[in-house]
């Protein structure tokens, strides 16, 4: 465990229903100010930190007046509109309280699934992390439906966790973290210091739902930590009002349960690419950028493409072939095949005139490239 946040780099954590608005008695602004105050000494560190924070239904419910979670997806999307004005506010007033920047992002499935508004989702969040602002990720609980409700904010966590290719999630909870069996039950339950994500015994550990306020449970931790780990992500479930939890756990604390990615971030994403058996299109590099390539490390730019083969879109896994026609390695395309022609053979400092826009540099960034 001590490794898992001591050396991530970028983080998100997720806090639940019941600690953000005290078992729903409304917005914690005490609670909120001791998380805010850790992501921002985190964030001074160096680090790059992610907050999903559930708690808009449940602040609606409390300023509607409302005690029962409601069923019908139209009162729980009213519900969301008015919690999440006051959810926002308090999470921006916290931060600044501690000189950082935040910013609100609601997501749906569907903007995870689609794979233009998962990059363009993805850049966003990118771009934000670099300019050293905090964003703050809810459900987009005022317009979803129930074919695309994400169900529970620890599957969204973990989804955030994949969308941002973080080092490690943290799943704050009303619980100390896993036992092996329910210990408000069973006397002998024992608790889990650390496992492998996606261990089956895990699954059959959890079960049952969340509280009357949110709509988890421990069983939603464990597939959330299982979705995580296919990107290469740790996943940490803890106490969140344990004092200082998260700058205890980025200092190598062991605090709650620790379920461990199988595969380093970086392999499970090229392991990902190279197991792509049907690929859409292909580039053809000239001499010079395989060199860079392969000697280098380097991208691969538009300058250094003499072709595009194929019909491709933004996104997608493609091949590198070099002047011979032999496949070099794959990687995931910065441009779609129809943009990618228009700019073969241009300096990226020419991209947005020609194209109108410029999402990235590099027709491959060197990050999502495999060689063979």
């Amino acid at each position: 465990m001590s490794s898992v946040l001591a050396n991530a780099r970028r983080i998100v954590v997720k806090v639940g229903s019941s600690l953000v608005t005290d078992e729903g008695r409304g917005i914690d602004a005490e609670a909120i100010g001791n998380w805010a105050r850790q992501l921002a000494a985190l964030a001074r560190e160096g680090r790059e930190m992610v907050m999903v924070s559930s708690g808009a239904i449940a602040e609606g419910m409390k300023r509607l007046g409302w005690t029962t979670r409601p069923r019908e997806i139209h009162e729980l999307q009213a519900a969301a509109a008015v919690g999440q004005m006051g959810l926002a506010q308090i999470y921006e007033t916290q931060l600044r309280a501690q000189g950082m920047h935040s910013a609100q992002v609601l997501l749906t499935h569907a903007d995870l699934v689609d794979r233009e508004r998962y990059l363009n989702a993805r850049s966003t969040l990118l771009t934000l992390l670099s300019l050293s602002v905090i964003p703050v990720i809810n459900e987009n609980d005022t317009v979803v439906t129930d074919e695309i409700k994400f169900g529970d904010n620890d599957t969204l966590g973990a989804l955030v966790a994949n969308l941002v290719e973080a080092d490690a999630l943290v799943i704050l909870t009303d619980q100390r973290g896993l036992y092996s069996a329910d210990p408000r039950r069973d006397p002998q339950a024992r608790f889990i210091d650390e496992a492998l994500a996606g261990d089956a015994q895990l699954e059959r550990m959890a079960g049952g739902v969340g509280s009357a306020i949110g709509r988890g449970g421990m069983i939603t931790k464990i597939l959330a930590a299982k979705r995580a780990a296919g990107s290469g992500a740790s996943t940490v479930i803890a106490w969140g009002r344990e004092p200082d939890v998260l700058l205890r756990l980025a200092a190598g604390e062991a605090i709650g349960t620790v379920l461990l990615a199988r595969t380093a971030k970086l392999a499970a994403r090229k392991q990902w690419m190279v197991d792509h058996l049907q690929l859409r299109g292909a580039v053809v590099a000239d001499d010079g950028a395989v060199a860079k390539l392969r000697d280098e490390g380097k991208s691969l730019l538009p300058i250094g493409i003499t072709e595009v083969q194929g019909d491709f879109a933004r996104g997608d896994v493609i091949a590198v072939r070099d002047a011979g026609g032999q496949e070099i390695g794959r990687g995931l395309a910065n441009y779609a095949a129809a943009d990618a022609r228009r700019i073969t053979k241009c300096a990226s400092s020419r991209i947005a005139a020609v194209l109108g826009y410029a999402n990235e540099p590099e027709m491959i960034h060197r990050d999502n490239l495999v060689l063979r």
